[in-house]
């Protein structure tokens, strides 16, 4: 049973302005709106996760929270990814002094986009793995234990709403929000398998090439996934 103060975030984003039905990304949104209104932080996102890793960016709060959730899908590491499979919360209130536990270049590029601290939060129902629920701050610093009890809270409600969503939805078909990142994920596995048959390598290296490709091109893993799919990229040595 959900505590009263799960209760009471899940009353203020589950309600809708008169007039008005909101979107399951409205509600998510009010979520992060919500959140960086209650404990000192500057940005939220929320990350669809599977057993796989990070499935997709389901909403951000502003460009840094969007940077943060596509540099972790593009490297496949970092403090979500970690978050979802420990299934506790990663807490690196200095990143620059803690996120070398990653690749080079996590840290830097994390701190380009204007972050110096991250909070991950799992959200998870027993080893049902739903997503991840990430803060960050433009400052170090940790937060105290009464703005963790929050943050808690809030990913709590958080895992309540990703049900609820599905709970809704059509017999044997996912929520839109969910399909929608869903259907990028799997054009991922599609773009995979080309590269792995054009540059005669395994499944493993050739998302790796697509990782590299994505990260040294500062965009999107969907993104090339799309451009290989579409036959607009080639792995292959001749480019054919």
């Amino acid at each position: 049973m959900a505590s009263p103060r799960v209760r009471q975030i899940l009353l203020e984003v589950l309600t809708d302005p008169p007039g008005h039905t909101s979107t399951a990304e409205q509600v998510l949104d009010r979520l992060c709106a919500a959140l960086i209104g209650a404990i000192p932080i500057d940005g939220a996102g929320v990350a669809l996760m599977t057993s796989a890793g990070h499935a997709g960016l389901l909403v951000a709060s502003d460009a840094p929270a969007a940077a943060l959730e596509n540099l972790q899908q593009t490297l496949g590491e970092g403090p979500c990814l970690d978050a979802s499979r420990e299934g506790r919360p990663v807490l690196l209130p200095d990143l620059a002094r803690t996120g070398s536990t990653w690749s080079p270049g996590f840290a830097a590029s994390a701190a380009d986009a204007g972050v110096a601290a991250i909070f991950a939060f799992p959200l998870q129902v027993g080893a049902i793995r739903l997503g991840v629920l990430d803060l960050y701050r433009r400052t170090t610093g940790a937060l105290d234990s009464l703005e963790l009890a929050e943050a808690l809270d809030f990913a709590s409600a958080a895992t309540t709403i990703l049900l609820d969503l599905q709970h809704g939805a059509p017999p044997g078909e996912l929520h839109p929000l969910l399909a929608e990142v869903a259907d990028g994920h799997r054009e991922i596995h599609q773009a995979t398998g080309m590269v792995s048959v054009q540059a005669a390598v395994g499944l493993t290296e050739a998302l790796l090439l697509i990782r590299a490709h994505a990260y040294a091109t500062e965009r999107s893993l969907f993104d090339i996934a799309k451009d290989v799919v579409h036959r607009r990229l080639n792995f292959s040595s001749d480019g054919a």
